[in-house]
């Protein structure tokens, strides 16, 4: 090989280093917002499932630890297994948020992910049956996030750094975190892409009909079908080339960015599906660059933004963080031992979750085992829950039809009433609006265990029964001796997105069941 061509291929590499580095650059004052906007989403998310404390987080509701273990990952860790008494884990949850502030203001950074991350699993686990998928990407992003450096900037960590910080990072960790959110793109599409419904536009009008999940300005637009058919396309065809999000830099990837949150921020004011835009958008942030800062800048210098109230308001927080007591080991074999661990961890991890994952597609033969080291990366991964899923959100084929529960039962008196709506038996809608038989977006996801462990006969709605016959007679002073469970199903169809009366309509049995010592019998079923 002659010096030219050994000097041609030098700077071909070169180059190519350079344009993976820049596309997995993150701005270490974007890496500072997404901290803050991760522990704000912590502190929300702990605060919102304390409405439904007793309910699903102690033993005397629908969720007992022993059910939580039976049906959550092997060797599932959690803070919260370690007791059962409610006000310990009352307890816990507060020192959640107290450390989700602590990660917020800065301080301890890498600690206070590292802990936030170990208490965001460990309350997934102490309920499994309330979780989506907003909850799996949380939980993913803020593992890759203990391996960046969240605190470089706007922290208390910064306030008390011997040097100043840097503009911006580009290593494995970035690239790992980025790539997480383009995954999960693209993997999605791909399961869109094998139905007709979102190929053929016709996916959104569908989803928009589901009236047990959609709110706000849903209604609105279902109006508007050819708008929606659109908005199908779209999204279709962003998550398609949801890799530009990488390969593109500067303008052009706040740009798609944009598309990507705005398309989040419909799913806010139009389908119920709780924290997964928020978290989605959290991960959308990374991908906003220098460019992103300096324009912002240029943008409030042209509209001559007074800026020294602002700047005054962050003298005022160094000050502050320059006050909090900062103590630190700053011996050179400790911070030698620090790097290596970080190091050692990493390369950890990415042999664990990306090299080892090649196992799955490689046919082994008899070569691997139950034991192979893919297996065990598996259990690992599983019981930090930071296994990936298959993405499948809406996907191949989006739900058509709408539900609603009703829970036929009979009272010691002979009276026959629905047990779920707290209503006189009937078997027809309970609310005009079917969102709102849920008190909350996790109840649907609870209530989807229990359909489903009624098709599956498992104990998750043999639970559930038990607990109401236990807390009707507490509450009502008439005693349960009979609930069966219905799920009732409005097919729904382009024609009748807007008027479910006139929806072909279906009922399951789920589950029988006898309160106290009675024996499980069937109540009143449906003429439908």
């Amino acid at each position: 090989m002659t010096n030219s061509v050994r000097s041609g291929v030098r700077t071909a590499a070169g180059r190519l280093r350079e344009n993976v580095e820049e596309s997995v650059r993150v701005d270490t004052r974007t890496l500072a917002v997404f901290r803050m906007f991760v522990g704000l989403l912590i502190v929300v998310d702990v605060l919102l499932r304390s409405r439904n404390f007793t309910y699903f987080y102690t033993n005397d509701g629908v969720v007992p630890q022993s059910l939580a273990t039976q049906f959550g990952p092997d060797n599932a860790f959690s803070f919260y297994h370690f007791t059962t008494d409610p006000t310990l884990i009352a307890a816990l949850m507060g020192i959640q948020i107290l450390i989700a502030i602590q990660l917020i203001v800065g301080y301890k950074t890498r600690i206070a992910t590292i802990l936030s991350f170990l208490f965001v699993i460990s309350l997934d686990h102490h309920n499994p049956f309330v979780l989506s998928y907003a909850d799996t990407l949380f939980r993913l992003l803020l593992f890759w996030a203990i391996f960046l450096p969240l605190g470089e900037r706007w922290s208390i960590d910064a306030v008390h750094a011997d040097g100043k910080p840097r503009a911006t990072i580009a290593s494995i960790a970035s690239a790992l975190i980025l790539g997480q959110m383009v995954y999960m793109y693209f993997l999605n599409w791909y399961h869109k892409s094998q139905d007709e419904l979102w190929t053929g536009g016709d996916a959104t009008p569908l989803i928009m009909g589901l009236d047990d999940m959609t709110y706000l300005f849903a209604g609105y637009a279902r109006q508007l079908p050819a708008l929606l058919e659109l908005g199908t396309y779209l999204w279709y065809y962003m998550l398609m080339f949801s890799w530009l999000l990488l390969v593109l830099v500067g303008r052009k990837r706040m740009l798609l960015v944009a598309l990507f949150v705005g398309g989040h921020a419909s799913f806010i004011l139009t389908v119920r599906i709780g924290a997964f835009p928020y978290v989605a958008m959290a991960g959308l942030l990374l991908f906003l660059q220098t460019q992103f800062w300096d324009d912002l800048e240029s943008v409030a210098a042209m509209l001559e933004i007074d800026r020294t109230r602002l700047t005054a308001a962050r003298h005022r927080l160094e000050a502050f963080g320059a006050a909090v007591p900062y103590p630190r080991l700053e011996r050179p074999s400790i911070e030698r031992a620090k790097s290596g661990l970080y190091s050692a961890s990493l390369g950890l991890i990415v042999v664990f979750f990306v090299v080892f994952s090649a196992f799955a597609y490689v046919p082994a033969g008899g070569f691997v085992t139950d034991s192979s080291p893919n297996e065990r990366a598996e259990d690992v991964a599983a019981s930090l829950s930071v296994d990936q899923p298959n993405w499948s959100v809406f996907a191949p084929t989006p739900r058509t039809t709408d539900r609603y529960y009703v829970f036929p039962a009979e009272t010691a008196d002979g009276d026959r009433i629905d047990a779920y709506n707290e209503r006189p038996l009937t078997y027809d809608r309970s609310h005009d609006e079917l969102q709102n038989q849920y008190d909350t977006y996790r109840q649907r996801f609870y209530m989807n265990s229990v359909r489903n462990g009624g098709f599956n006969d498992n104990e998750i709605p043999e639970v559930h029964a038990e607990y109401l016959c236990t807390v009707w007679e507490e509450e009502y002073d008439t005693e349960l001796t009979h609930i069966n469970m219905y799920v009732v199903y409005e097919d729904i169809t382009l024609e009748t997105i807007d008027d479910p009366s006139e929806r072909e309509t279906r009922t399951s049995h789920l589950y029988a069941h006898g309160c106290g010592d009675n024996e499980p019998k069937e109540i009143a079923p449906p003429d439908f």
